[in-house]
């Protein structure tokens, strides 16, 4: 049914959503030049941009600076044994970057403590990060750690080598030589909350992937309690067996 109520660029996207979803563009495929596209649906580039800005928001497509516009393929993050979304980014042909949002220790609640296998109350330390691929940002991630185990994880020169290595895995290795290896990890579907919504730059709607994991050394102690957020659209999660 034609839909003559909404903006012309959001009736546009909706059509060009369409052939994407019925593989008329294929994962991979470029887009017809904007002139084609325009002449197409009778409208100027500018309009035609709105909603092939629209789609790049929802994941759908993604722009190559100086080749064109092609159908994006989702970001499959792997859960193995060994934490390791840097590499699985970078697999993919993508960069991998994280944009530190807040730390802080504060007491543990029922579920970092359980998670951490300490005492309600005890001290954690909280690094909330955004996760980016390619700039496109794609998780919002709250990892604890204990800091009876870490007390200098918060310090200055620790943060600044966390920021230096853009990886957690990397950080607790070259920080305190231990290794950081998956014990468990859980993946539930939801609609997001406004601030991740916004952060993700997600409508309000839209759902996003909830992974809580559990993360030990390899001495088997639990060193990290993570909950992180993922855009729904954007990311596929699968599961390794153990070789």
């Amino acid at each position: 049914m034609p839909d003559f109520e909404s903006p012309r660029y959001v009736q546009i996207a909706k059509q060009l959503r369409h052939r994407i979803q019925t593989q008329l563009y294929k994962v991979g495929d470029q887009l017809p030049p904007e002139a084609q596209l325009s002449q197409q649906f009778d409208v100027n580039r500018h309009t035609l941009r709105q909603a092939i800005a629209l789609l790049r928001q929802e994941g759908l497509l993604r722009a190559e600076r100086g080749r064109g516009t092609f159908v994006a393929a989702p970001i499959r993050y792997a859960i193995g044994q060994r934490v390791r979304y840097n590499e699985t980014l970078k697999a993919q042909g993508r960069t991998a970057k994280f944009e530190v949002l807040k730390t802080l220790a504060l007491p543990a609640d029922h579920s970092v403590a359980t998670g951490l296998g300490l005492e309600i109350g005890d001290s954690v330390a909280l690094v909330e990060r955004l996760g980016m691929a390619d700039d496109e940002p794609i998780s919002v991630a709250n990892s604890y750690f204990p800091l009876g185990l870490f007390p200098d994880l918060l310090s200055e020169e620790s943060l600044a080598a966390f920021r230096a290595t853009n990886s957690i895995s990397k950080w607790l290795r070259d920080q305190y030589n231990i290794d950081h290896l998956r014990l468990s990890t859980s993946v539930s579907a939801r609609v997001g909350q406004p601030k991740d919504a916004k952060l993700l730059q997600l409508s309000l709607n839209q759902p996003i992937l909830l992974a809580e994991s559990v993360n030990v050394d390899q001495q088997g102690r639990r060193i990290e309690y993570g909950v992180t957020r993922l855009r729904g659209d954007r990311v596929e999660m699968g599961f390794e067996n153990p070789a």
